[in-house]
C-alpha cells in the first residue's frame, strides 16, 4: 500500500507523518521557504486560501507546482492580465452548433489548487469572480451553480514592488484569504544551494525528474481536518485570541482592524499548527506563530501612520508584546 492509497482511509498519526514527508518532499525542488510551505499545509488543513506576496524570481510558482505534486493533486495556473475576463477564470456557455445547445466549459477554477499569478493586475471585476469560488466553493454561470471540487485552495500571487498598471485588491477579496506571506529573498547559503543543484542539472519545469513524488493526498487532508476538529481551544486562548484582535482594532495607527472573520481564521489557524505540532490542545503560542500571517493583510493602516513609515507587521509585533498572554 503506497501513502496515496485511495482503498485506505488515513488515520490521524498518518496523516500527521504524510504532512512531514510532505514538507521534506517540496524540499526537492524548493531551497527555504519553510515557513511558506507550513502555511500552505495549514491552508489546506483550514480549507482556507493563501496569498503569497514576492519580486519575481523566489519560486512562488515552483513551490506550488511541487505541493501539486507532492500532494498528487489536479492543479491550474492562470496569469491574471488587464484584459482577463471572469469567463476566462470560472468557465462560461459554448455554443455547439453541431447540436444547437449551450454546453458548459469548465474554467481553470475547477481544480484543487489554483495558482492566480499576479492577481493584483486584473480589474476588480475579473478579481471579484474568485470571490464566490473562495467563499462558497461555487461558480454561478447563467444562475447556475456548479461545485468546485474538494480539496479547493486559491494560491494567488502579488509583486509587492512594481505598482504601475496595477488594482489593489479591495477589502472584502483580502479578507478571504486566510494567510497573506511574505517569501524573501533567499539568504546567501540557500541561494549557494539554489545554484548547486542548477548547475547539477536541476530543471524547475521538469519536477518528476528532481525525483519529486506524491507523498500524500486527499484522503490524509480529510483525515487532518477530521483530526484538526478535535483539537481543543480553552476559553482562556479563546480569549487571548479574541482580545488581541481587538487590540487592531484599537490602536491608534489602523484605521480598521480585524473583523470577526480574521478572529475565526485566527482560531482556526492556532489549532491546525497545534495538530501538526503533536498536541490535541491549542496554546497561545500557536495563536502568536499564525498571528502575523492571518492579520497583516486585515489590517487597514491610517494614512499619517503610513506617512511616518509604520507597518502592519509593526502593528502586530507590538500588540504581541503588549496583549496579556494567559499562563
Amino acid at each position: 500500500m503506497t501513502q496515496t492509497d485511495t482503498t485506505h482511509t488515513p488515520t490521524a498519526a498518518e496523516a500527521v507523518q504524510a504532512f512531514a514527508a510532505l514538507r521534506t518532499e517540496i524540499g526537492k525542488a524548493v531551497v527555504g521557504n519553510d515557513q511558506a510551505v507550513m502555511y500552505l499545509v495549514l491552508a489546506l488543513l483550514c480549507r482556507g486560501h493563501v496569498l503569497l506576496e514576492g519580486v519575481p524570481g523566489v519560486a512562488k510558482t515552483l513551490l506550488v507546482r511541487a505541493l501539486a505534486t507532492a500532494l498528487d493533486l489536479e492543479h491550474s495556473r492562470v496569469q491574471f492580465t488587464p484584459d482577463l475576463m471572469p469567463g476566462d477564470v470560472t468557465g462560461s456557455q459554448i455554443y455547439d452548433p453541431h447540436s444547437a445547445e449551450f454546453t458548459f466549459r469548465h474554467g481553470p477554477v475547477f481544480t484543487n489548487l489554483l495558482l492566480a499569478d499576479e492577481i493584483n493586475r486584473t480589474p476588480p471585476k475579473t478579481q471579484s469572480a474568485l470571490l464566490e469560488s473562495m467563499e462558497e466553493r461555487q461558480v454561478s454561470v447563467d444562475g447556475k451553480p456548479r461545485l468546485l471540487p474538494d480539496p479547493f485552495v486559491v494560491i494567488a500571487t502579488q509583486n509587492p514592488i512594481e505598482q504601475e498598471g496595477t488594482y489593489p485588491l479591495p477589502e472584502a477579496q483580502l479578507d478571504r484569504f486566510l494567510f497573506k506571506v511574505d517569501i524573501q529573498l533567499p539568504g546567501r547559503d540557500d541561494e549557494f544551494r539554489i545554484l548547486q543543484r542548477h548547475a547539477a542539472g536541476f530543471d524547475p519545469r521538469d519536477l518528476t525528474a528532481a525525483g519529486l513524488r506524491p507523498v500524500a493526498g486527499p484522503a490524509h487532508i480529510s483525515a487532518g481536518r477530521a483530526a484538526v476538529a478535535q483539537v481543543t481551544i480553552s476559553p482562556e486562548v479563546l480569549a487571548y485570541t479574541v482580545d488581541l484582535c481587538r487590540a487592531t482594532r484599537n490602536s491608534p495607527a489602523v484605521q480598521h482592524g480585524a473583523s470577526t472573520r480574521g478572529a475565526t481564521a485566527l482560531m482556526a489557524a492556532a489549532r491546525a499548527f497545534a495538530w501538526l505540532n503533536g498536541r490535541a490542545f491549542t496554546t497561545p503560542d500557536d495563536v502568536k506563530y499564525v498571528a502575523t500571517a492571518v492579520l497583516r493583510h486585515r489590517l487597514q493602516l491610517k494614512p499619517e501612520a503610513e506617512l511616518d513609515g509604520v507597518t502592519t507587521e509593526g502593528v502586530l509585533s507590538s500588540l504581541l508584546l503588549s496583549v496579556p498572554v494567559p499562563v
